[in-house]
């Protein structure tokens, strides 16, 4: 499990409203470079720059914190030497991690842990 930390703030502004959901994917495709998304990497050797999907799988709340569950879908490629006669395609692969994000409900502060979901 891997774990980093990030500030959702309009998500946490959104919490409790119908908004939710779509304000805390717009936050997640903003900090794609905050993601584990390398480390989630199945097919790939690189994440490629391409948009990220997030599917929120599940949401629930203690007095602190929203936990969500959510699955990403995003792109990578596997890297070659780069050399004139690689014969390696560049062709995107599709990827996809399942995340926990916990959000502090006072701070927005968000933990992201990788879920192992092998």
């Amino acid at each position: 499990m891997i774990v980093s930390t990030m500030h959702f703030q309009q998500a946490l502004a959104a919490w409790g409203t119908p908004q939710f959901e779509s304000v805390l994917k717009l936050e997640m495709a903003c900090a794609v470079g905050w993601l584990p998304l390398q480390q989630g990497l199945t097919v790939g050797s690189q994440v490629t720059d391409a948009p990220i999907a997030v599917v929120i799988h599940h949401v629930s709340t203690t007095e602190k914190l929203i936990r969500v569950r959510a699955g990403i879908f995003y792109t990578s490629v596997i890297g070659g030497c780069s050399c004139a006669d690689d014969p390696t395609p560049i062709d995107e692969n599709t990827e996809y991690c399942v995340v926990q994000l916990e959000i502090d409900r006072d701070t927005g502060v968000v933990e992201v842990a990788l879920l192992d979901e092998s």
